[in-house]
């Protein structure tokens, strides 16, 4: 999850990325979801950015997973790419998410985020009270649901 400003959120990759383990702790949990929109190009520093918070994030006590999906939503002939981002961090309590946030190198990556990579983005915390698994890619039993 690439959390730069407020937030892991720590990755937004051209492809999907999930590093959560096979099972979540038990419910609840937290959940940092991070929307945002940005102005990319080739040797703009921030795959490597992203890559770096992550690493970083892992270590972070508390810390359970991160879902990330990014899209090109348009090209520009001069190299630029308008990409949109979520990504969902996952944490054990909000004060694992807020020592995160308030970690030093994480807050100098969020700073460069807002002032370089971001045209906009969103922060949203959320407490998970349930969760339901399914479908043919192997989550678990149909329908599983815990509370």
């Amino acid at each position: 999850m690439f959390f730069l400003p407020g937030s892991s959120s720590l990755r937004h990759y051209d492809s999907n990325h999930s590093s959560l383990p096979l099972s979540m702790p038990q419910v609840p949990y937290y959940a940092v979801i991070f929307t945002s929109k940005r102005q990319a190009k080739e040797g703009d520093g921030y795959p490597e950015m992203a890559e770096k918070m992550d690493a970083l994030a892992k270590k972070q006590a508390g810390f359970l997973g991160i879902r990330s999906v990014s899209e090109v939503l348009e090209e520009s002939p001069e190299g630029y790419q308008l990409r949109s981002g979520i990504t969902i961090s996952y944490w054990k309590d909000e004060e694992s998410i807020g020592a995160w946030k308030r970690n030093l190198e994480h807050l100098l990556a969020q700073q460069k985020g807002k002032n370089e990579w971001y045209l906009n983005y969103e922060v949203r915390v959320s407490r998970v009270e349930r969760e339901y698994f399914g479908g043919l890619e192997g989550h678990g039993p149909i329908d599983e649901h815990r509370e």
